[in-house]
């Protein structure tokens, strides 16, 4: 999971991406002119990792991960083309981050702080860049259909009347991310690197003493608000002392658990786990995701080879309290290949290759 952090010069994303993966990358007034990704990756914070870990004291424990980009370079009515195109579009979602603190030191570069404009203005940039993808492409389509084989304008005129349908969305000035897409036609959109395609978070990025009331109209289950440069420092410190600084702030939880959290619920994942003495390991997968699927995530031999998931529920392990106590009350299921995933899934692959 690769989340690529995006927003106006000075909206202090780097900010957000140091609380975000505990880095300390320097901050301060953006400079146009060079693009510039720096990368982290971050485990997922899941205390039934670490639960399960002292259950089986196992020689490995791995927590899920996700995959921050802090992207720059994006600046409005600036064309995305290039190499910044093509981090963004390498995401699987984007985090925007909008600035709403005031600092003297580090000038707007619309002057005036406004975060409901600052959203806007980029999620405008990546509309634009959309419909310019879709208008060429469409051109090439209208000059190649009259030369193919009858298979090959077939397949160009299914994909002709996909693209007309975006275009039309796109033309109401709406994001592609609210049109209904098959499995078959996001294939079909694979390589055209839509921006507004792309699921998407915004941060509302405050100061210090900013609330998170003062921008209630804005936030809704995508938009989420965040004290940056506080939660950059409470990132720094160690455990016992960011507890306390947390409290003192009235912060129930750092950022990144929030953000991780949203983006999993954003694309639609979940985590399962696999058990044993060697090793405890969280894993992603999509939603309801079928048991085949989530062994091929371990191992594609697992999902080749899928016969059986042995099966138990996290609440059901800790409550019997070992798995040969979870075997003996009957809480391990053996489910087929039909079988929805869910979360906090414990799972035993048995395969045959």
């Amino acid at each position: 999971m690769r989340i690529g952090i995006i927003g106006l010069p000075n909206s202090g994303k780097t900010t957000i991406y140091n609380a975000l993966t505990r880095s300390d990358r320097e901050t301060g007034p953006f400079s146009t002119g060079q693009m510039e990704t720096h990368t982290a990756v971050v485990n997922v914070p899941d205390p039934r990792v670490a639960a399960l870990s002292a259950m089986f004291n196992p020689r490995k424990t791995i927590d899920a991960q996700v995959i921050y980009s802090d992207i720059s370079g994006l600046s409005k009515g600036g064309a995305i083309t290039g190499p910044l195109l093509n981090a963004i579009a390498a995401s699987d979602a984007l985090m925007l981050v909008a600035r709403a603190f005031e600092d003297e030191d580090v000038p707007h570069p619309d002057e005036r702080i406004d975060p409901a404009r600052d959203l806007a203005a980029i999620e405008t940039e990546c509309i634009l860049n959309d419909m310019s993808v879709i208008e060429n492409r469409l051109a090439r389509l209208a000059g190649q259909k009259s030369r193919g084989t009858i298979p090959e304008r077939q397949k160009m005129e299914k994909e002709e009347a996909l693209l007309q349908r975006l275009a039309a969305v796109l033309e109401e000035e709406q994001p592609l991310r609210g049109v209904e897409i098959s499995d078959e036609e996001r294939k079909q959109l694979g390589g055209f690197g839509l921006l507004s395609l792309k699921p998407l978070l915004r941060v509302i990025n405050g100061g210090d003493d900013d609330s998170e009331e003062a921008f209630a109209d804005l936030l809704d289950e995508n938009t989420f608000f965040l004290r940056g440069r506080l939660e950059a420092e409470i990132a720094q410190m160690e455990p016992a002392e960011a507890a306390e600084f947390l409290a003192d702030f009235g912060i129930d939880e750092p950022g990144l658990n929030r953000a991780i959290r949203r983006c999993y619920n954003l694309l639609g994942l979940i985590s399962f786990f696999t058990v044993g003495e060697d090793e405890v390991r969280a894993w992603t997968v999509r939603k309801d995701a079928p048991a085949p699927e989530a062994a091929g995530v371990i191992h594609s031999d697992l999902q080749k080879g899928f016969i059986r998931a042995e099966t138990i529920a996290y609440d059901d392990l800790m409550a019997a309290g070992s798995m040969a106590e979870a075997r003996k009350l009957g809480k391990l299921r053996l489910e087929g290949k039909e079988y929805p995933v869910m979360d906090g899934d414990i799972l035993n692959i048995r395969f045959n290759v």
